[in-house]
């Protein structure tokens, strides 16, 4: 079979023939609309979300015992004063992940973020006892040297201590950091039935335990924006360059500016919604500033090479003609890649939904953009040549 026969058997459309740039006005609605509300959102309303990456600050990882409630979790936030706080849960396993605006890069900072999670959302806890999901190695081991429940002479340090670290494997690493019943110690590797008989009198069970805590400075996050920016200045660039020297100059002119279009919604969508910007949202950006070009670099061979064919017509019925022959194209590959992102952003988990919304926007911002701005510029630059009082021609194609 040859290669044409199965192109035409893949296409959508035959002989279609819609007036993309008759439109040209609507689309220029539309992506002002959408540019103007991510602007306005960014200088005046919610500023530009940047996440922990980027802002600095202590982000608290907490296991629960059961499906933890964010509106319960926020309200324990709120009622011990830390009123930021951002709060993300990962579904299926009932651990929350919690963003406080805290960015000193110390120790102390470190054991201030989970003392002050520890006091929000541990509630009617027993006078006197010490809560052991969230108990270090040496507050257990300086309980139980105390009661002294193995009578051990010189030794009992290391051997307490290694009772110690016993329990606090058991319940991380046996039971994902959270213990329901005192009762559980019974039998667990390396801890004395004459430990575990004592720990009721001293400590109490909640139903969570912070699993861990990470500062980013905001020194750091600061450099992270700087690189961030530079990322994707870079990749503009090697883009504009690429297509001057492919195409024409007006062509890489031509996909800069779509790009550059595509970016502004897609972080303006995060600005409106309040999505954090991560780094894997501007991985995702970056991913998309190639898909968008690929797919304006279709676009723009078609045209180069109807140009050769259709010398007697006018530049913007070549335009045309070459965005429907390459509309089913444009449909199978975007729809497919969109339904995957799609599946992405409705089942991967909030630690995924940053980086899936950009790709959801930035492949629909990105395939429209390729017919709705690249393409125009190109008709409106010949026109501003044609006004200027330069011979009226197509655009010229280089040679492959």
């Amino acid at each position: 079979m040859k290669l044409e026969n199965l192109e035409l058997g893949l296409e959508f459309f035959h002989d279609i023939n819609i007036d993309f740039l008759g439109k040209k006005w609507y689309f220029l609605a539309f992506s002002l609309v959408f540019s103007v509300a991510g602007i306005l959102s960014m200088l005046f309303w919610h500023g530009i979300p940047w996440g922990v990456d980027f802002r600095g600050g202590t982000l608290v990882y907490v296991k629960f015992s059961h499906t933890p409630d964010d509106n319960a979790v926020r309200a324990a936030m709120d009622r011990v004063g830390l009123h930021n706080a951002k709060i993300q849960t990962e579904i299926g396993t009932n651990q929350v992940l919690i963003d406080l605006d805290v960015r000193e890069t110390n120790e102390q900072a470190l054991d201030q973020g989970k003392l002050k999670i520890i006091q929000a959302l541990e509630s009617n806890a027993p006078a006197g006892k010490t809560d052991l999901n969230n108990a270090s190695s040496l507050t257990i081991k300086n309980y139980v040297m105390d009661k002294d429940p193995m009578h051990l002479g010189t030794d009992a340090n290391a051997k307490y201590t290694a009772q110690a670290q016993a329990i606090v494997d058991f319940r991380d690493k046996v039971n994902g950091g959270v213990l329901t019943s005192l009762d559980q110690l019974k039998g667990a590797p390396g801890v004395d039935p004459a430990v575990a008989a004592i720990m009721p009198d001293g400590f109490f069970l909640s139903d969570f335990g912070v699993r861990n805590v990470e500062i980013v400075g905001p020194q750091v996050g600061g450099q992270l924006r700087q690189q961030a920016g530079l990322a994707t200045l870079y990749s503009l660039l090697g883009m504009l360059v690429y297509l001057g020297f492919r195409f024409e100059w007006i062509y890489g002119v031509a996909a800069v500016i779509t790009v550059f279009h595509d970016t502004l919604i897609t972080v303006g969508a995060f600005s409106l919604t309040k999505t954090d910007i991560s780094l894997t949202v501007i991985a995702a950006i970056l991913t998309l500033i190639g898909y968008s070009n690929n797919d304006t670099i279709v676009v723009f061979d078609r045209i180069r090479e109807n140009i050769k064919l259709m010398r007697r017509e006018k530049l913007s019925e070549i335009v045309n003609r070459s965005i429907n022959q390459t509309l089913s194209r444009t449909i199978l590959t975007a729809g497919l890649t969109f339904l995957t992102v799609l599946a992405l952003f409705l089942f991967g988990g909030e630690v995924l939904r940053g980086f899936s919304l950009a790709l959801v926007i930035g492949i629909l911002i990105g395939t429209y953009s390729s017919i709705a701005i690249a393409a125009p510029i190109l008709v409106a630059y010949q026109d501003w040549r044609v006004e200027k009082g330069k011979r009226q021609v197509a655009m010229p194609g280089k040679a492959r």
